[in-house]
């Protein structure tokens, strides 16, 4: 690596950092329901809603009603979006007259923004209206966000709570999210990309007359409102087809580095509001310690490997080296004003949480650059991961951690006072079991049926990596396209919508299963034998236990894909 590469990656930790502390304190007291300086503005509105909508706010549930709530509001939203896309034509705020989504297309995508994917099959600017981008696709990168967030609230209470039959009440904490969390962080954030000139109208498009004479149609819109909230609830469902790689979503090395910090912002936060909940910060730092860790392990051979580029140039005489003439190292599928450091480093962010969103393309990295961001998502998204998910997900990999502690130590395991027993440890397996089903199984599948097979852009190896990215950001949740496959065909319009679906609800259920039943246990006093998890210790073995499920369920479909890619590159077999 380069030393300004290492700096820029020091530089955005350091104020990744500062910036999660206070805010996962912050959200702490949002859900704890304590007083905070926004009380006096959004406490009226907060019972304007519930008496609108007829909750009672003190009334609390169990994991299962408090998961049949969070089902029942995603079926209802996923419907009104599909009937919004379909129906767009005959809808007001649409000066380009665009027609309604085909009804594959508008399944997937509704199944996409639903499940805080936000993989998009399509051009933004030239299949959506202006409504559809804003009541459709902005208020759902709000709301999936804002669940995402309430399910991992009441994951952390069911630890912190003694005896208890209920876990929170989902429209509550739904509620305050939304209000408290994210309006108030990207309403600020949306004025400043505003000023650095991300456009946020209702005009029509542009059409202006290239140098050379040609017609173009420039898009504009309400992107600078959409943009910031993609970010921050790792949405990643961009306004333009180029995402983040746009000049209209995101001009200028100051908005990247704001982009950036938004997206671990939320999820890096939700550690220290699960250690300040269950009454020890240590244990939050804890979780915060094997992120970061697992974070630098991505991102610095990914940069690495962008910066020294392909190998078969050297041998032909090529010079790759950065110098003040040029980069050096693979600047293909890169914007110039962000160049190979920052490019890299987004690829790694953008897939350590739940985020599709992208300022470079991904199937133009070199194949260990590629692998870097296939692996972070295979890793079941807890390298912070997305806005809540990232930490439920966390926290089950933890339970697994202390069963396989106490195993070797003869003891049942605990983990912040309460036992770990059988019906925790069924549930986690089943957690850990669902994400590499839902990810291998269409992956086999499409790799020999003629309808998966039609959509790549290369054979061979790449050709796999294209199928596999494809079915592991739905599965987690990402959305962040390898580039390459075309997906906006039936067959994956269809199948990838599925996995989305599986890969959200059938992950999420378990965990909040755990929370119920552990809410229900007394927490059993430390002793000489209790196995500390806020140690380096515990550390340790959760990155252990982190690598060695991700390595046994994905290396092998890994190796046959980018693994093998990057062999075939080195040896001067690929070019």
């Amino acid at each position: 690596m380069l030393s300004n590469s290492i700096d820029q990656l020091a530089v955005y930790f350091i104020l990744m950092t500062a910036i999660s502390v206070p805010l996962g304190l912050y959200m702490a007291r949002v859900f704890s329901h304590e007083h905070t300086f926004l009380d006096p503005v959004l406490s009226p509105i907060e019972r304007l809603i519930y008496k609108i909508c007829g909750i009672n706010p003190e009334v609390e549930m169990g994991w299962a009603g408090y998961a049949i709530s969070m089902l029942a509001f995603s079926l209802v939203s996923m419907i009104f979006l599909y009937a919004l896309q379909r129906l767009q034509y005959y809808l007001p705020l649409n000066p380009q007259g665009l027609p309604g989504v085909p009804p594959g297309l508008a399944f997937n995508t509704a199944a996409s923004f639903t499940t805080n994917t936000n993989w998009q099959a399509y051009s933004g600017e030239q299949t959506l209206s202006y409504l559809t981008q804003m009541v459709g696709l902005t208020s759902h990168n709000f709301l999936s966000a804002a669940s995402g967030i309430a399910i991992a609230a009441a994951v952390i209470r069911g630890f912190a709570r003694r005896s208890a039959t209920t876990i929170g009440n989902f429209w509550v904490d739904l509620t305050r999210t939304t209000l408290w969390v994210l309006l108030p962080i990207s309403v600020i954030f949306a004025l400043i990309l505003i000023w650095q000139g991300v456009p946020d109208n209702f005009s029509p498009y542009v059409n202006a007359t290239t140098l050379e004479g040609a017609s173009q149609s420039i898009a504009e819109g309400p992107i600078a409102s959409q943009e910031i909230i993609k970010e921050l609830g790792t949405n990643g469902g961009g306004f333009m087809n180029t995402n983040s790689a746009h000049p209209y979503e995101n001009p200028t090395p100051l908005t990247n580095l704001i982009e950036m910090l938004a997206i671990l912002a939320i999820g890096a936060g939700l550690t220290h509001t699960f250690g300040k909940m269950v009454g020890d910060r240590k244990q939050g730092w804890a979780l915060f310690a094997v992120m970061s860790i697992l974070f630098f392990a991505g991102a610095a051979p990914a940069m690495w490997a962008e910066q020294h580029g392909n190998p078969q140039f050297s041998r032909m005489g090529i010079n790759q080296h950065a110098s003040a003439t040029q980069s050096g190292g693979n600047m293909e599928g890169k914007e110039v004003r962000f160049g190979i450091v920052e490019s890299a480093m987004w690829a790694s962010v953008t897939t350590d949480t739940s985020c599709g969103a992208v300022n470079s393309m991904h199937d133009s990295f070199t194949p260990l650059g590629g692998l870097i961001p296939l692996i972070n998502m295979q890793l079941g998204e807890v390298i912070f991961g997305g806005v809540g998910s990232g930490l439920y997900g966390m926290i089950v990999m933890a339970v697994l951690a202390v069963f396989i502690a106490g195993l070797m130590v003869g003891r049942t395991p605990e983990y912040l006072g309460k036992k770990i027993e059988a019906r925790e440890m069924k549930l986690a397996m089943l957690y850990v079991l669902i994400f590499p089903a839902v990810i291998l199984i269409p992956t086999a599948i499409g790799v020999v049926l003629p309808a998966g097979l039609s959509s790549i852009s290369n054979p061979g190896p790449h050709g796999l990596s294209q199928i596999l990215y494809g079915y592991t950001e739905a599965g987690a949740n990402n959305g962040s396209a390898f580039g390459g496959l075309n997906a906006n065909v039936p067959y994956y319009n269809v199948t990838i919508a599925i996995v989305m679906l599986l890969g959200r609800f059938m992950m999420a259920i378990p965990a909040l299963a755990i929370a119920g039943s552990v809410a229900g246990k007394k927490a059993t006093a430390a002793s000489a034998g209790t196995f500390p998890t806020d140690g380096v210790s515990f550390v340790l073995l959760l990155i252990g236990v982190i690598l060695i499920v991700g390595a046994l369920t994905f290396f092998c479909a890994d190796a046959l894909g980018p693994i093998v890619e990057q062999l075939l590159m080195m040896a001067g077999k690929l070019f």
